[in-house]
């Protein structure tokens, strides 16, 4: 019988399985199920059991699950799961985008002694997505929830547990929480015994090394999911360590994803500690750290613009004045949880196509401004390097054009698509022979794909753009990074 891996990709809208062939990164099998997320206005929330269902049902698409020897889970990050002492799920799961903490998240900054003291001795700074901000307005507003709570986990930890039985997480997750360190490597004390805070670390998973199993699979679950009953777990990760691991990317390589929520990132030898809280300084998957920015809005924010508009997504003209803050859900990068979309520049001429363009281009400023941060927070970002672009909308034309004329720089498009998965993949690949798990990813050469030249930087957009968003925080009282 043949042996392969699986890696999954537990994303805010689904659950995606890849079973790929250990020795040269080959896709033999895949698996998708929907998530339901719920909520309106800042909340966005899911059931745990629902991501344990489609796991089960993913796994059963690929029809090879019983042929797998090894698996890891990459999991969005920052969401908040609470289980009571019996395992069972107290409430749904405040996801990473669930803005309801942002006054918690301010709060926590104060109680900590600022922004500088956050960045320093933790490598983050709180905002809504964080998981410390999510616990600290769970305690106001569901307090028997918080009481009542015998275990906190992110999604990635949950899964795992269900599947080993044992609490496990790792480093690269656990830095997006806010009370774990990455100059300390280990949970902060003095975080946790805020007041704000008062989260028992007994109630917080061992966190693992980057090629520590976090054991083998239970028979139940192996039972419930079609796994033979010796498939061995890795210690999985969050879903941005994990496309960082499956590309394989050396350290100052940039790196930008399209996707529902738009990221950037580099790998770096040294720890990030940015103030401003816009630059994450986060741990990834190999021993490493990996400081990223993110934005709320991205692809879904224009795919709304377009459906609003009438017109096919890749249906943008050139021309005119509009600019657009696609700020759909508030924004994280800049830090603005409550501003709402803005559109300004119309004439008696602007065209659907020229607002839609318009959309693109405020997506994608964000994201070239936390290109800019990185460099000050990155060891040796590569300042001329092309942009490595994944992600959903890197497949997209309209994407590549804008973010090329933008920032001036050549693009670098890998043929991989599902890079979480597949970077899960390697990690359960590498526990099964006792390679290092960026050494297998190497060896599967996912950063393979089209290159796009550079084109002259179009200065007119960005003057327009970052006037209108200058303006749009002054009025929301944030800064504009």
């Amino acid at each position: 019988m043949a042996r392969f891996v699986a890696g999954v990709d537990c994303s805010t809208q689904s659950t995606k399985v890849l079973i790929v062939d250990p020795d040269d990164g080959r896709v033999v099998a895949a698996g998708r199920a929907a998530h339901e997320v719920t909520g309106t206005g800042g909340a966005r929330e899911t059931h745990p059991e629902v991501w344990w269902r489609a796991l089960r049902d993913a796994l059963a698409q690929t029809g090879r699950a019983g042929e797998v020897v090894a698996l890891s889970v990459g999991g969005q990050q920052h969401g908040l799961v609470v289980l009571g002492g019996d395992g069972a799920v107290l409430r749904p799961a405040a996801l990473w985008n669930d803005t309801r903490a942002a006054g918690a998240a301010r709060d926590l900054v104060a109680a900590l002694g600022g922004s500088q003291e956050w960045a320093e001795r933790v490598g983050v700074v709180p905002v809504a997505a964080i998981t410390v901000s999510k616990w600290a307005w769970l305690r106001a507003a569901d307090p028997r929830a918080a009481d009542t709570a015998r275990a906190v986990r992110l999604p990635h930890d949950f899964l795992t547990e269900r599947l080993t039985g044992r609490a496990t997480t790792d480093r690269g997750d656990a830095s997006g929480t806010g009370w774990w360190s990455t100059a300390a490597e280990d949970y902060a004390a003095d975080v946790l015994d805020l007041d704000l805070v008062r989260l028992d670390p007994a109630l917080l998973p061992e966190v693992l090394g980057p090629d520590e199993p976090a054991g083998p699979v239970t028979p139940a679950a192996a039972e419930v999911l079609g796994l033979p009953a010796d498939v061995v777990v890795g210690p999985g990760t969050g879903d941005n360590m994990a496309a960082a691991l499956g590309l394989g990317v050396g350290a100052g390589v940039p790196v930008v994803s399209l996707g529902t929520s738009g990221t950037a990132y580099a790998v770096s030898d040294r720890r990030a500690a940015d103030p401003s809280g816009e630059v994450a300084g986060f741990a990834d998957a190999t021993g490493r750290f990996l400081p990223l920015a993110c934005t709320l809005n991205c692809t879904l924010a224009v795919d709304r613009a377009a459906a609003w508009l009438g017109v096919d997504r890749e249906a943008v003209e050139p021309g005119g004045d509009v600019v657009v803050l696609p700020f759909l859900d508030g924004e994280r990068t800049p830090d603005l949880p409550r501003a709402a979309g803005t559109i300004t520049g119309l004439r008696h001429d602007s065209t659907r196509g020229q607002i839609l363009r318009a959309t693109y281009e405020g997506a994608v400023l964000s994201l070239l401004d936390a290109l800019d941060r990185l460099h000050r927070w990155s060891s040796g970002l590569m300042a001329d390097a092309p942009v490595v672009l994944i992600g959903g909308g890197a497949r997209g034309a309209a994407w590549r054009e804008v973010v090329a004329r933008l920032s001036g720089r050549p693009l670098q498009i890998p043929d991989a698509e599902e890079l979480v998965a597949l970077g899960a993949a390697a990690q359960a690949a590498a526990v099964l022979s006792g390679e290092a798990p960026d050494a297998v990813a190497g060896r599967w050469d996912l950063l393979r794909g089209t290159t796009v030249e550079a084109v002259e930087r179009d200065e007119d957009a960005l003057e327009r753009h970052r006037h209108v968003r200058a303006l749009t925080a002054a009025l929301n009282g944030s800064s504009p990074g």
